[in-house]
């Protein structure tokens, strides 16, 4: 039975006054959660995090990591880094960072198998266009960016590892794939997985859905057979919303 995961991704928001304050306030609400709440917070808030987060179930991660352990690569933080101050999670590969700063599905699997190599736990962000999905080019643009992004690692890899399918149109468009939409995307990845790495692999890989999560939607997401939780973006900035999410059973 694969466990369910949800992860907050707060991009380039919140100060360490306000991550400390948010913790604070979230901790007691999931204490007895079943699903694993981690969350992904800006470079400058994570020592905040770490410390606020102490004997709470609560997990957290950065957003971005370089593939190097060091080197001359101005504003870049390393796997290293990240692991040397208790960082558990990373997430890799998000639509955001492919449009704004020229990522690609090759720097992505370069990205994963640092990680992978240093002990963080990636979070592997895929997802299509509108067009794409339009063209009904879905799979195969999915399909692509797995193959290449997630290749070359071991089996063992994945008991680690979680994908985040997100459909790019759904990022904070207020737009949401259906319940049936996203299921059938992400059944699509786990088969994508059984050809490279077999069925085992695949059955058990979690695999999460983002794009305009919200507590209104997060039970119907959440209850299919193949979503695994999901990758939250502006509702895991509001603590009465994003304890819903996570409560959402």
């Amino acid at each position: 039975m694969r466990r369910k995961v949800i992860a907050g991704n707060w991009k380039m928001n919140m100060l360490p006054n306000e991550t400390l304050s948010f913790i604070e306030a979230l901790a007691p609400h999931v204490k007895n959660s079943e699903v694993e709440v981690i969350l992904c917070v800006p470079y400058t808030d994570l020592f905040y995090a770490l410390l606020a987060a102490q004997e709470t179930n609560i997990k957290i991660g950065a957003q971005n990591m370089h593939w190097e352990d060091s080197g001359a690569y101005t504003g870049e933080v390393s796997a290293k880094m990240l692991k040397s101050i208790g960082v558990e999670y990373v997430i890799l590969g998000h639509s955001e960072r492919r449009q704004y700063f020229a990522e690609t599905d090759e720097t992505v699997n370069k990205k994963v198998k640092k990680a992978l190599e240093e002990g963080l736990k990636p979070i592997v962000c895929v997802g299509e266009t509108l067009e794409q999905r339009e063209a009904e080019k879905t799979d195969e643009v999915i399909g692509k960016q797995i193959e290449i992004g997630l290749g070359g690692l071991k089996e063992t890899d994945f008991a680690t590892l979680i994908i985040a399918y997100e459909p790019i149109w759904a990022i904070g468009t207020g737009k949401t794939a259906t319940s049936e939409q996203a299921n059938e995307t992400i059944r699509a990845i786990r088969k994508k997985i059984v050809e490279m790495y077999g069925n085992e692999v695949a059955s058990n890989v979690i695999i999460q859905y983002g794009g305009s999560v919200k507590s209104a939607n997060a039970k119907e997401l959440f209850t299919t057979s193949d979503i695994d939780g999901g990758l939250v973006g502006g509702a895991s900035l509001k603590v009465e919303e994003f304890e819903k999410i996570i409560n959402f059973s």
